[in-house]
């Protein structure tokens, strides 16, 4: 009976490891949307969320982790509404579900993040510029646009930089740099994490390239803690450096949107 409950704790932990997102995001008093965005041939669900405010807002466009569009990214969306801004986070894994639907049919990290492993640069790059010009179209949104990614999508993020006109800023958290960082059209600022040698190797030649091409970037690097820290560190077991750097990343990050 042990081993029997063991493995019904291990099978559900992808599920249940967010629970507390869920919870909060069922508490927001704002409104939270799906919407369908035609991508070429592609239907690309998005999820928005809209700021509390009287007049029109500036837009984000929020893109996910490997794992997909989880409760998680939903929660920072909505934390992102409270705060002023229309976003819109598309789930660029669907249609890529085993029934043709996206991230929840995939039923835990493991599997969704293999799915968005086998994306192709083309296909994103084509989901997340319909879900920027959707964002533009509502009549809640202002002009200005900024993107912000986690993990691998603040690597798509960085790399959204280089094909986004009009693009006012972009924040990396924890990802890598485009392969032509001379075609980065907007300051870039970098949240990484100090205990993540794999990502953290990368900056000095990021620094030098952008540099070089006449580009802002600024990284931040949070001491003692570890990479995916702003999901970590807003979780209810979350360890202190994670937490203090979920907390001063979101400090950074919402000063440098008043920018």
């Amino acid at each position: 009976m042990r081993k029997i409950l063991l493995l019904l704790v291990l099978l559900c932990t992808p599920v249940l490891a967010q629970d507390w997102a869920k919870a909060r995001l069922e508490k927001s008093p704002r409104h939270l949307e799906w919407v369908k965005v035609k991508a070429g041939s592609r239907t690309v669900e998005c999820f928005v969320a809209y700021p509390e405010v009287k007049g029109k807002a500036p837009c984000i466009v929020l893109i996910h982790e490997i794992f997909g569009l989880t409760d998680w990214v939903r929660m920072v969306a909505d934390e992102l509404a409270a705060h002023g801004y229309v976003v819109i986070a598309p789930d660029l894994l669907s249609e890529m579900g085993p029934k043709g639907g996206g991230t929840a049919e995939f039923g835990g990290d493991d599997a969704a993040r293999k799915a968005v492993g086998t994306l192709k640069p083309e296909q994103v790059t084509s989901d997340l510029h319909a879900a920027a010009a959707y964002a533009k179209t509502l009549p809640a949104a202002a002009p200005e646009l900024s993107v912000a990614g986690f993990c691998w999508g603040g690597s798509q993020s960085f790399r959204f930089a280089t094909t986004e006109a009009g693009l006012k800023r972009a924040f990396v958290f924890y990802g890598s740099p485009p392969e032509n960082p001379e075609k980065v059209v907007c300051p870039v600022y970098g949240f990484y994490a100090e205990n993540d040698a794999r990502i953290n190797q990368t900056l000095e030649a990021t620094e030098k390239a952008m540099k070089t091409a006449g580009k802002t970037f600024e990284p931040k690097i949070h001491l003692g803690a570890g990479h995916g820290f702003m999901r970590a560190g807003a979780a209810p077991d979350a360890s202190d450096a994670n937490a203090q750097a979920c907390k001063d990343g979101w400090q950074r990050l919402l000063e440098l949107l008043k920018k």
